[in-house]
């Protein structure tokens, strides 16, 4: 039945007014794909006249979404227009002369085929859906991202990590990934509140921001857990400077609602392809990495290293064992002097707890005082050595002092003032002769609390001395409140304050000034060598302690030399500060030209090394050092006498945030891979040195003799 003239017209009308209402439009191109016809209201939604628009072909009324999602795949427009494909609801772009400016459109078309089968080109509608666009927009980044801070939530930095780590895999490119943990946020909660600590991650997120360049992904994964994702970087050396400064940002004071707030935060590092190929081993061993940090004190950072896994269980181990510490008796007090600056008389000594296990023998406290801490078994230990401090100083002659150091969870449990009296009681000691060394994380607990605790512990008599005063959450408010007798100079500024551009200098200058503007006495700790001493003498510390003078002794050695009267010091220390040699006693690879040697590691420092077990090494001999892991290092040999060499390295060693030392680089897996091993994380153990023609034998031997290590060399007396 024909159409009479008057619908015609009424379907136009209702056309026109669909148009005009912007409810949506009609476009059409010709075989060429040229626009022929677009509705009047979309030319001026485009800002354009229609001379400018008719003509133009299609996809160029848009431009490509720079935020769409890879994963979809959905076909480009071009790409469909040449295929004369039908399609429906395409989103689109569309291209403004104010870029800033976001316009959607929904699009939809079909290819028109005239009835001798010529393609005459398409007919189509589109529609505004720039405020449905943004919505979904906003749905999709809450998905995304953490409401609270504004960072990457867990779902994101999981689907980030691992589409980086696929690129980077195939573009041989490292990558590395920072753990990062709040410590102490709890107390923060507890104490001010959940919105204040809400506040405080807000403000954590900023800081990050400001110390992460915005080539790296931040992303918050739990309730105080941060993720840092860091392309390209896998220098140890700059990684372990980032992880200072984010710990150092973090600890500074937060402001909320008047109230002041102090965390800290502990920082696990790994890199790829080093440290894991995918996503769950790199995520892994950061995390071993970050436990180990905590593990250590806190307010630190660790590198992965593959001893991180057997650590783990020797940890666990150390946790069983350390509770049959003191019904067996494995536990000692040594003390170490602490003597007065100029005179070189002792003035009191630091009980220093030791332990002597049956199975392990001596383990550090550096390791068992942190696992005691996390455990309920610190509050026990904590006693114990107070009262065997206590008893032991009640012996020695005359107003001798003795310092005993007191962890944070011993200081906020109510019962510790009860526990400090009754000591004094049952051992007679003079409250005067004990000083408490506590250290600034104490602070971070409630404030009105920690305040009425010191006021309870001075009221018995006994002295206050802050320890490793300005390492952790320095402030001078606090300072000025707190009813302390002496501050500890932590031996970190101690240590390499006399080398050249060294500025530990002046800040034993301002602490030592603090200190007798607010009526305190000093300790200098760790002072080694005698320019050292001299040093800190000068700058007006009271007291010294450090090996310059004594190691810590056990009791019935301080208690014959105190009944022997001599109470004066010699120094025994070495004339000057050189940098710290750590004695190690493992096999390391020593690689000349193409031939490899055994060696065992006698000492290492940042600056060389001392090897032992190669004969005939002329001076001035370069040498590659194998410490494992994929750690090579460049070394010239300076002294030689016999089996043992001096090393110089080429490049100094960095720290690894555990108080050792490694390697800025290391092997690429990538680069093994290139030389015939399999292509994986780097293994525990040497790699072997590949010449130009892919061999990994030797070419040629040289002229040293290789010896078999004595058994004396391997013992630590």
């Amino acid at each position: 039945m024909p159409i009479s003239q008057d619908s015609v017209r009424e379907r136009l009308e209702l056309l026109d007014n669909f148009e005009e209402l912007k409810l949506g439009w009609f476009w059409a191109t010709d075989a060429k794909g040229r626009l022929i016809y677009l509705s009047h209201s979309a030319i001026e939604t485009l800002g354009q006249s229609a001379d400018e628009i008719i003509g133009k072909s299609l996809p160029d009324l848009f431009v490509p979404d720079k935020d769409s999602d890879p994963g979809k795949a959905e076909r480009p427009l071009p790409f469909l227009l040449s295929a004369r494909h039908s399609f429906a609801d395409m989103p689109a772009r569309v291209a403004l002369p104010q870029q800033d400016e976001e316009i959607w459109w929904s699009i939809s078309g079909k290819p028109q085929i005239g009835s001798d089968g010529t393609f005459l080109g398409y007919r189509g509608s589109a529609k505004d859906i720039t405020f449905s666009r943004e919505r979904e927009r906003d749905t999709a980044r809450l998905a995304q991202y953490d409401g609270l801070t504004g960072l990457a939530n867990r779902n994101h930095m999981e689907k980030r990590l691992t589409a980086t780590l696929i690129a980077y895999k195939a573009a041989k490119r490292s990558c590395a990934l920072m753990l990062l943990d709040l410590d102490r946020f709890k107390a923060v909660n507890d104490t001010l509140g959940h919105p204040a600590g809400d506040e405080v991650l807000k403000q954590v997120a900023q800081r990050l921001q400001k110390v992460i360049g915005s080539d790296c992904e931040i992303g918050r994964i739990g309730g105080d857990e941060f993720q840092i994702l860091l392309p390209d970087i896998d220098d140890r050396g700059q990684l372990g400077d980032i992880a200072t400064r984010l710990i150092q940002m973090i600890a500074q004071p937060y402001s909320v609602n008047g109230n002041r707030a102090i965390i800290g935060a502990s920082v696990g590092i790994a890199i790829a392809p080093y440290d894991g190929l995918d996503a769950e081993d790199l995520v892994s061993s950061a995390d071993l990495a970050l436990y180990s940090s905590k593990s250590g004190g806190r307010g630190q950072f660790r590198f992965y290293s593959s001893e991180l896994k057997e650590g783990a269980r020797l940890r666990k181990q150390i946790e069983e064992d350390l509770r049959d510490a003191i019904p067996q008796d494995q536990l000692e007090m040594h003390y170490q002097p602490l003597i007065q600056a100029g005179s070189n008389i002792v003035k009191g000594f630091e009980a220093l707890m030791r332990w002597n296990n049956p199975e392990s023998g001596w383990i550090s406290p550096g390791i068992f005082i942190p696992i005691a801490e996390e455990t309920s078994v610190i509050t026990e230990l904590g006693e114990w050595a107070l009262r065997r401090a206590c008893r032991d100083a009640a012996e020695w002659p005359g107003d001798l002092t003795v310092a005993v150091n007191v962890s944070a969870v011993q200081f906020a449990n109510e019962d510790f003032v009860q526990v400090v009296k009754n000591v004094l009681e049952s051992s007679g000691l003079d409250p005067a002769r004990l000083e408490l060394e506590i250290t600034e994380s104490v602070f971070m607990a409630d404030p009105h609390a920690t305040k009425r605790m010191f006021a309870r512990l001075k009221k018995l008599g006994i002295r206050l001395a802050l320890d490793d005063f300005g390492t952790g959450y320095s402030s001078l408010s606090y300072l000025s409140q707190a009813p302390f007798d002496k501050l500890k100079i932590d031996q970190s500024f101690v240590r390499g304050a006399t080398e050249n551009g060294s500025n530990n200098a002046a800040i034993i200058d301002a602490v030592v000034s603090l200190a007798n503007a607010l009526g305190m006495i000093t300790v200098a700790e760790g002072v080694e060598a005698k320019d050292e001493l001299d040093l800190v003498v000068n700058r007006g510390a009271t007291l010294i302690q450090g090996y310059v003078f004594a190691k810590a002794l056990p009791h019935n050695e301080v208690l014959q030399r105190l009944e022997e009267g001599r109470l004066e010091y010699d120094i025994v220390g070495p004339a000057r500060h050189r940098s710290e040699r750590k004695t190690v006693f493992r096999r390391v690879g020593v690689i000349h030209e193409d031939h490899r040697y055994e060696a065992v590691l006698r000492n290492l420092s940042s600056s060389g090394a001392m090897i032992e077990g190669i004969l005939n090494v002329p001076k001035e001999t370069d040498l590659v050092l194998d410490l494992g892991e994929g750690q090579l290092v460049v070394a010239k040999v300076r002294r030689s006498k016999e089996a043992t060499q001096g090393l110089e390295f080429e490049t100094t060693l960095v720290s690894d945030g555990a108080d050792g030392l490694c390697t800025r680089h290391r092997i690429s897996p990538y680069a093994l891979a290139a030389a015939g091993m399999p292509l994986q994380a780097l293994p525990t153990g040497y790699y072997p040195l590949v010449g130009n023609d892919g061999d990994h034998g030797p070419k040629s031997r040289p002229q040293f003799l290789e010896v078999t290590t004595s058994k004396s060399a391997w013992n630590t007396d």
